[in-house]
């Protein structure tokens, strides 16, 4: 077969030669703007490396609608190749651009920002790195949009003097995304919002918010969802969102949300990022799970991570009483755990119309419950004594030796709990052996329970075979007639 002197068959040229079987390049002939496609996939540093190929490869990369300057291990790429990239690319239309890269007060930040918005980037990510907010602080230039269309900040610094009164305009954002960013001042985020008037998206994600008191989010008609990890905060935020329909909140105990207005919500995730001594006295309990819960009474989504049904373990033990909820639809994540059992049980009595229940269990590398125990002889109560009879037989389950017949019993208590569910869905992680999940699809035909038409999925990724196989099992309970039918939903990855 001739080249052509660069590495390239004939048959990348010559149609009627692609179907010979003696190394045909069909990859190389489809058209340029397919390839750019497929190399936008691909961290930009690997795009360049196809340039090698042959005279076909050589450009192609220039013209791709995305640069991805991510790191590589631990290591951020040097200012000299991000500069050289740059000078090289030859798209006038930039669809994302992705920079990460250690700050240290580099003088080439603000120039490559500037790169991306004459290419009139739609969706921009710049990440600089776990210090950089302590020496970078956001330019004028960044203030001024009016293509992106997606923005995400990391480590950056606002300043209340750096941001004057109507300077930002970011006409077309539809989400903005503020991640271990500074925003010290407390009139920062009112005029970042008001520059974005069809905003729909907002996250704010462990920022150092130390001044802001009140998150307004009145006048932000079309913002539906709302993301906060409120570790920033160094006291309570007060959150009023009259349109938000999506909300998802990482709480901590010394700095907890005042949900004011939140009464378009539909939807919910809530967290705790950890559970300290402050968390668990009767006053905070009180004051938190009764207030916060009352204003979600009416969502029809929840989603609890595990520290916030540890939360309502303690309510229940300390008798902080739960209001009654209309949700519809509830996931939890927790470990089948003796601490998380009172939570599981309040919760669902206190859920009169749930329809779905979802279980995400979570692996888990101790004791669960040893931390919890330290916070019940803290409050003077006898464990024993305090703890309801089917909690105790969850006591010093962990991740290697949980049990099917643990699993079993576990799914009995939620189906005695809730007289209105009619569809659970349980995924295991990936302490679920394989043989061990197998036992349970055996097990689970001989439940029985008087509630009718109660549909049961389970589903386990197990770790024998490394391209991770799904299998979900659906089991239908009416009185004792129980009808199985086993399908594989999630098919192995090639």
């Amino acid at each position: 077969m001739d080249r052509d002197g660069d590495g390239a068959t004939a048959a990348v040229r010559s149609p009627s030669h692609r179907d010979r079987s003696d190394g045909v390049d069909s990859i190389s002939a489809l058209p340029d703007e397919i390839l750019q496609n497929i190399l936008t996939s691909l961290p930009t540093r690997f795009a360049i490396r196809t340039s090698i190929l042959s005279k076909r490869w050589r450009h192609v990369w220039c013209d791709t609608p995305c640069l991805n300057f991510e790191r590589c291990g631990d290591k951020y790429l040097s200012a000299d190749s991000i500069n050289e990239t740059l000078a090289r690319y030859k798209a006038r239309k930039m669809v994302s651009f992705h920079l990460c890269f250690e700050c240290k007060n580099s003088p080439y930040i603000e120039s490559w920002i500037e790169f991306a918005k004459s290419r009139k980037v739609e969706n921009m990510t710049l990440d600089l790195g776990s210090h950089a907010f302590d020496c970078y602080a956001m330019r004028d230039s960044l203030y001024i949009n009016s293509y992106v269309k997606k923005l995400t900040l990391r480590s950056f610094a606002f300043h209340d003097y750096k941001v004057p009164s109507l300077s930002v305009s970011w006409t077309s954002l539809k989400e903005l995304s503020l991640r271990d960013c500074s925003l010290a001042g407390g009139t920062t985020m009112p005029k970042i919002l008001s520059g974005c008037p069809v905003l729909q998206s907002l996250t704010l994600d462990m920022c150092c918010c130390y001044k802001l008191k009140v998150l307004d989010l009145s006048k932000s008609l079309r913002l539906t969802t709302l993301e906060i990890d409120s570790s920033g905060w160094d006291s309570g935020l007060q959150i009023v969102a009259p349109h938000i329909r999506n909300l998802g909140l990482t709480l901590t105990p010394y700095s907890p949300c005042d949900l004011v207005d939140v009464s378009s919500l539909s939807e919910a995730r809530l967290d705790i990022l950890s559970i300290s001594r402050e968390a668990l006295v009767a006053d905070f309990l009180q004051q938190f799970v009764q207030n916060m819960m009352e204003k979600l009474h009416n969502v029809e989504k929840l989603t609890f991570g595990e520290n916030f049904i540890k939360i309502f373990s303690f309510a229940e033990l300390l008798r902080v009483p739960l209001p009654l909820f209309n949700f519809k639809a509830l996931t939890i994540e927790i470990m089948i755990s003796q601490c998380a059992i009172h939570g599981v049980v309040k919760l669902l009595q206190s859920s009169r119309e749930l329809k779905k229940l979802t279980v995400h269990t979570k692996d888990g590398r101790a004791k669960p419950d040893e931390s919890f125990d330290l916070y019940v002889n803290w409050h003077c109560l006898e464990t024993n004594k305090t703890w309801c009879s089917e909690a105790l037989l969850f006591k010093n389950i962990i991740r290697d030796n949980v049990i099917v017949e643990s699993i079993i019993l576990f799914i009995k208590l939620v189906l005695k709990s809730t007289k209105t569910l009619e569809n659970m869905v349980v995924r295991f992680g990936s302490f679920l052996e394989e043989r061990r999940f197998e036992e349970l699809l055996e097990m689970v035909p001989m439940l029985s329970h008087d509630n009718n038409n109660v549909s049961i999925v389970l589903g386990s990724t197990t770790k024998s075979d490394q391209r991770g196989v799904c299998v979900v099992v659906n089991f239908v309970i009416m009185n004792t007639v129980i009808k199985s039918d086993a399908e594989t939903r999630c098919k192995a990855l090639s």
